[in-house]
């Protein structure tokens, strides 16, 4: 039984990978084991034809007609049963009129009609018979007489010729393997051509690399004035928010080749790859010039050195030497641009940050109000909506939406409506893929029993009513029982207005609001469940941020003894922590204080306004899911006023 707060980023990243093309640029081949496999069965295929055809052929020859003497033959020219006789050398094939077939021979000198008369045939009789003459050198000829020789010889020189290939294949294998493994995007390739126009948002972002575009395309406008051009440029932004697509689109916009990989994809297992296939990416940039080079993920090779993780020969260091060198060498590179992107700009080696390299850092932030409007109606690109579709209130309800939740949530609408076998997307089908993109679909098979249903209502009520009584809390958009993921139900919050920042009173009254469900089980049943634990688990998250890294404890004051992630950066500590004991112990005691002190206001929420905990939730158990405005009204009918209304109601 989870409280929702819509503010928390999904986990994805658009990362759209464009199929392999060629671009006077030697691409990565299949594996060994995948190219032997299919020579195999390769052979094995030209193995059965060749067995078919040699059964044919061995089929025709076992069919031979009866041999018979020319006193036999000039018998049946005397009696008239001879229909035609085909004379190939000194071979006779003797079709008699009842069908038969027969076979004789005479001398190569003699001719038939010669041959026949000796034999006592008139020249009436012979004339009666059809007589054809077979060139004996023509090509069939030869081939039935010489293809069960030839066709073992020449299959097993092509078995041989085959394995001698795969064998040499497998010795060009380890001279390719430094070889970079970039993919490219032409640009005249319109279908993967992406410009600004398909990036919404990120204003900012997209007048840093603007510059970027215009050097690409008139780069004497710079170099006569005496500017260079940044060489590389980092995008840093949470998971989803787009640095992927940015990239691309800058590629389009400029109209250059775009070559694209994950940093993981320098470092194998061989000493000296990574670093060599650098090297080939570069070249092959430098080749198809003015061109961008796009690494995903390159925290991946980048982070901080030194760390002695990996011995002297650390591949991943050797990697990122390479690296640091093509960017900012002895050799000048003018015309590629670099583009990197990574959610973990801290852990980054200072080197690679460096004026001359990276040395222009561009942020992607979250989308505001404004922004998933425009990305909404980008994803709405040929999708039939109904006449109901409302863009900018699902941009109100979707704040902490990345772009790819955005997509996602598009797409899951439009899924729904045609799962449901209508022609149009509703507005309905996009409110509800809102839940289904943060919690999971619908548990439709995990039914409660009757104290279960009543235990979840009692805690989801819990959780609203204090957040409708305490000041600074979140509004309440909408209380189910309805189970979804790994929770048996949830109550949506939705801020008044979009914020950047958030105040310690702000906070308290979160934890507060979290613990609420936890303070309604408690004073209704006496007992607690297991359904708070994903509750308390955000709330002591929360308040541990606010003493260790927010300054928000008096006790502790103003000190910030962790990092924005909560754990010690790879490389820069062995994981111990930098500070004592002592104040080890003033953290658990500050935030035990913070998490008591949610829970007492809590349960003072709910006791004076037990009678509203207890309507709403028989309500809640009936109707298993209260939108917003029947939640307002109920507030009202309990004597509470309700907060400012945040978005108007669907009609």
């Amino acid at each position: 039984m989870n409280e929702i707060n819509n503010e928390k980023n999904n986990n994805h990243e658009e990362k759209g990978k464009s199929p392999e093309k060629k671009n006077g640029i030697k691409m990565p081949e299949m594996s060994p084991t995948k190219q032997f496999l299919t020579n195999i069965g390769g052979s094995l295929l030209i193995f059965l034809v060749l067995i078919t055809l040699y059964s044919y052929i061995s089929d025709e020859q076992a069919k031979k007609p009866t041999e018979i003497t020319l006193t036999q033959l000039s018998s049946y020219v005397k009696k008239g049963e001879v229909k035609s006789i085909t004379i190939d050398g000194e071979k006779l094939s003797i079709e008699l009129k009842n069908k038969q077939l027969k076979e004789s021979k005479k001398e190569l000198e003699a001719s038939l009609s010669q041959t026949l008369v000796n034999y006592g045939v008139t020249g009436e009789q012979l004339s009666s018979v059809q007589t054809k003459v077979v060139d004996a050198s023509g090509f069939w000829f030869w081939f039935t007489n010489l293809a069960p020789i030839l066709i073992p010889v020449i299959f097993i020189i092509l078995l041989f010729w085959m394995l001698t290939r795969q064998v040499k294949g497998a010795g060009v294998q380890a001279f390719t393997f430094g070889q970079s493994k970039a993919r490219i995007i032409d640009p005249d390739d319109a279908n993967q051509q992406v410009t600004f126009k398909d990036v919404a948002g990120v204003k900012e972002a997209k007048e840093e690399l603007s510059e970027i575009v215009d050097f690409l395309k008139n780069p004497k406008k710079f170099l006569d004035i005496g500017a260079r051009i940044p060489k590389g440029v980092i995008l840093m932004g949470a998971p989803g928010t787009g640095k992927t697509l940015l990239a691309r689109a800058v590629a389009g916009e400029a109209h250059v080749p775009f070559f694209h990989l994950s940093g993981s994809e320098f470092v194998e297992m061989f000493v000296g790859v990574g670093a060599s296939r650098v090297r080939d990416l570069f070249k092959m940039a430098k080749k198809a010039a003015p061109a961008i080079i796009f690494i995903d993920e390159i925290d991946a090779v980048g982070r901080i050195r030194g760390t002695g993780v990996g011995g002297g020969n650390d591949e991943r260091e050797q990697t990122l030497n390479q690296i640091l060198v093509e960017m900012d060498g002895f050799e000048p590179n003018e015309k590629v641009i670099v583009i990197a992107a990574t959610n973990r700009p801290d852990v980054l080696d200072p080197a690679l940050l460096r004026p001359g390299r990276f040395d222009r850092r561009v942020t992607l932030d979250l989308p505001d109000l404004d922004d998933r409007e425009e990305i909404l109606k980008i994803y709405a690109r040929k999708k039939p909506f109904a006449e109901d579709v409302n863009l900018r209130l699902l941009a109100e309800r979707t704040p902490g939406f990345s772009g790819a939740d955005l997509y996602s949530l598009m797409n899951e609408g439009a899924i729904l409506a045609a799962r449901e076998a209508r022609k149009k997307v509703a507005q309905f089908d996009l409110i509800r893929s809102i839940e289904k993109v943060m919690l999971g679909p619908e548990r439709k098979s995990h039914l409660l029993s009757k104290d279960e249903k009543k235990i979840t209502a009692y805690h989801e009520v819990g959780h609203a009513l204090v957040a409708s009584v305490l000041p600074l809390a979140d509004p309440v958009q909408k209380v189910s029982i309805i189970s979804r993921g790994h929770a048996a139900g949830y109550t949506l919050t939705l801020p008044l207005e979009e914020r950047k920042l958030q105040t310690r009173k702000e906070f308290l009254d979160d934890i507060a609001k979290l613990l609420g469900g936890y303070a309604a089980e408690k004073l209704i049943f006496g007992d607690i469940t297991t359904g708070p634990s994903n509750d308390l688990q955000v709330a002591t998250a929360l308040s541990r941020n606010m003493v260790t890294r927010w300054g928000m404890s008096d006790r502790i004051g103003p000190v910030a003894l962790e990092d924005p992630s909560g754990k010690v950066i790879y490389g820069r500590g062995i994981g111990e922590k930098e500070y004592s004991e002592e104040v080890s112990a003033m953290v658990d005691s500050e935030v035990s204080i913070m998490m008591n002190e949610g829970l007492r206001r809590a349960n003072e929420v709910l006791a004076i306004h037990r009678k509203a905990l207890d309507a709403i939730s028989e309500e809640l158990i009936r109707a298993e899911t209260i939108e917003h405005k029947e939640f307002e009204n109920l507030l009202i009918a309990n004597g509470i006023t309700p907060k400012k209304k945040i978005e108007e109601e669907i009609k």
